[in-house]
């Protein structure tokens, strides 16, 4: 039975809140310094909660999406990734750099969806986007994870190469989007 998209209580926003309020535990399982290797618990629970990303996906398309879970699963998502980018970024795992331009483009694309949502307009994440989100997820994992984290950071460090790449090219479709959006809307010209 499909839910009223105006609904707060609904098993998607329920595992939707779950990641919000467990992703700040998760961040701070992420160790504070490289050299120790990554985390069994952090991966465990990073693990979880990018596979319950999956979850509430699938029951928001199964029972139907609300107003309430297209707002708070976004916000999952970067509390999330950007979190531990960050941090990662600050135990000196990631390189400043590309971080940098994935939370430009992050905070670029929020500002936009929140200027066009106010118009009315919703703006759907891409595939690109989701694939950006996905490949994120596996970059952070890889580093964090005990087998990986220094073992393997080419592997890490590439996925972080591949997820900007992929957040210019979704950053940029959504740009392409809105500028033919506005082309389509225009008033005709007067002659």
């Amino acid at each position: 039975m499909p839910v009223d998209p105006s609904s707060v209580k609904t098993w998607a926003n329920l595992v939707t809140v779950a990641r919000v309020i467990l992703a700040p535990f998760m961040l701070v399982l992420i160790p504070d310094n490289y050299s120790d290797g990554g985390s069994w618990p952090a991966f465990g629970l990073w693990f979880v909660l990018c596979a319950s990303d999956g979850i509430d996906g699938y029951l928001a398309r199964r029972h139907g999406a609300t107003n309430l879970g297209a707002f708070l699963d976004p916000l999952a998502d970067k509390i999330l990734v950007l979190g531990a980018m960050l941090i990662l970024v600050a135990n000196d795992t990631f390189w400043l750099v590309p971080v940098a331009i994935t939370v430009g483009r992050e905070l670029g694309i929020s500002l936009y969806r929140t200027f066009v949502a106010s118009k009315g307009v919703s703006v759907p994440a891409s595939k690109v986007a989701k694939w950006k989100t996905f490949i994120q997820q596996l970059a952070v994992g890889f580093a964090i994870a005990p087998l990986t984290a220094l073992d393997a950071k080419w592997l890490w460090n590439s996925l972080l190469w591949v997820s900007v790449v992929l957040a210019l090219m979704s950053g940029a479709q959504y740009m392409w989007r809105a500028r033919s959006h506005d082309k389509a809307v225009e008033p005709a010209a007067v002659v």
